[in-house]
């Protein structure tokens, strides 16, 4: 599959930022994605595309543990986020909700937003700008509940 990328170099992104406090007293998809990461990078809605990734660095999604965070972002039409770690709480909420989180140690610097990735799920690479990048292959039972739309799907 092929995506544009967001790329934010920054480690520690939290959920506060991907999806400020302010806009919590709202579940729906599609309003909190007019709010996504409006606090570090004013032009992402305008910006994200049905289908983009997000490119980050260390601890993605630390703070406090919020499902808004995930349905602001697939609400915004982003694919998923690949990131050098995750927090645990927010990586298990991605699984929960059929999100997909990758991760990735090997990511640098030389990336940018707007660039374009291949990316081959089942093997376990994507490539941006010529450069390979491999990550450990999406297990069965991740893909069998992000297929079913999440946990609650599949149970």
């Amino acid at each position: 599959m092929k995506a544009k990328i967001h790329f934010y170099k920054r480690d520690n992104i939290n959920t506060d930022e991907i999806i400020p406090a302010r806009y919590l007293n709202c579940d729906n998809e599609a309003e909190l994605a007019k709010y996504a990461m409006e606090d570090i990078d004013k032009d992402f809605t305008q910006n994200v595309q049905q289908g983009d990734f997000i490119i980050a660095g260390k601890d993605f999604g630390c703070g406090s543990s919020r499902e808004h965070a995930i349905w602001a972002l697939r609400g915004a039409g982003v694919k998923g986020v690949i990131a050098k770690s995750f927090a645990r709480i927010f990586y298990r909420n991605t699984i929960n909700n059929g999100f997909l989180a990758i991760e990735c140690a090997e990511l640098d610097d030389n990336l940018k937003t707007g660039d374009e990735m291949e990316i081959n799920l089942e093997q376990g690479f994507f490539t941006v700008n010529g450069k390979k990048y491999s990550f450990s292959p999406i297990p069965d039972f991740v893909k069998d509940i992000m297929e079913k739309g999440g946990l609650l799907n599949t149970i």
